[in-house]
């Protein structure tokens, strides 16, 4: 049987990307104390495997494809061909951010000051080809963890990925730039794309994955209204596209049905009620395709 191998990031990003799969159709089970996740399409075989690592693997063909972020990407100068964006962090849809932090009360201000100085990061490639577009000669070492508390005691900065800067300023750290924003990809070997029968499937997957993650930040809504206030409720609603409106079987009412985007659902549900909305529903989506 034709097989497709994708390696699916273990860790801080492995729970969001085995919801963002199911949502987008597949049936996953995570084989106890294995590393492999067994879907319910037999032409798929999914690995668990650290995002440092995927990128290396696709590229040299031990995996067809495989989830892993930008920054991992540049990291490891991994020739891979991008085939699709897949914005989320462990959180949900969102990014992260490379950043240079110093300890709240360091003499450092700007990065220009880090000359001579050492940094510790994940991160050595990236961070060092930033300082030396930059001009700035400094000591960049790799960190195995816990670099957030390195920071003042064991070197002088640290280049650290954050989503929200909550963890750093936790650490009295201060950021001095942003290197770069990263957001997680899906990525593919060059040569399994030459094989047609591989190619349409990973469009495949790409293309129910993106629009699980699209529907992770909207909601559909249903409601009826009086046809003489239609254009006042068309007047304040949000859509995706253009809002699908029907007539009712009673006379003088429509049916109206739009996709919108969840935070707006509280401030909104109000509004249309006020302008004459009934039976009113909201309800959630597994994907939006566009």
């Amino acid at each position: 049987m034709k097989k497709l191998k994708i390696g699916i990031p273990k860790g801080s990003l492995q729970d969001f990307t085995l919801k963002l799969f199911k949502k987008a159709g597949f049936e996953l089970k995570l084989e106890e104390r294995s590393y492999l996740v067994s879907a319910d399409d037999p032409q798929l075989e999914l690995s668990l495997i650290r995002a440092q690592e995927i990128a290396g693997y696709v590229e040299n063909g031990s995996l067809d494809a495989g989830i892993t972020g930008k920054d991992w990407i540049l990291e490891t100068g991994a020739k891979v061909r991008e085939i699709k964006e897949l914005p989320y962090t462990k959180r949900g849809p969102g990014s992260m951010k490379l950043v240079i932090a110093v300890p709240g009360d360091s003499k450092i201000r700007k990065v220009s000051d880090l000359g001579g100085k050492t940094i510790a990061t994940e991160l050595v490639n990236v961070t060092g080809d930033y300082l030396k577009k930059k001009g700035i000669k400094a000591k960049v070492e790799f960190s195995w963890g816990a670099t957030e508390i390195k920071a003042g005691k064991l070197v002088d900065a640290i280049s650290e990925l954050t989503e929200t800067g909550v963890t750093l300023s936790a650490h009295n750290l201060r950021i001095l730039e942003i290197i770069l924003e990263s957001t997680t990809r899906l990525i593919a070997n060059k040569d399994s794309l030459q094989n047609p029968w591989k190619r349409k499937k990973i469009s495949n997957v790409a293309l129910l994955l993106e629009g699980a993650l699209l529907a992770e930040g909207k909601a559909g809504l249903k409601l009826n209204i009086k046809e003489k206030g239609l254009e006042k409720l068309l007047s304040i609603l949000p859509a995706l596209r253009k809002p699908t409106v029907s007539s009712l079987s009673e006379k003088g009412w429509c049916a109206v049905e739009v996709i919108v985007d969840k935070r707006e659902m509280k401030e909104l549900i109000p509004r249309l009620k006020e302008v004459g909305g009934q039976g009113i529903i909201e309800y959630p989506l597994n994907k939006v395709i566009c």
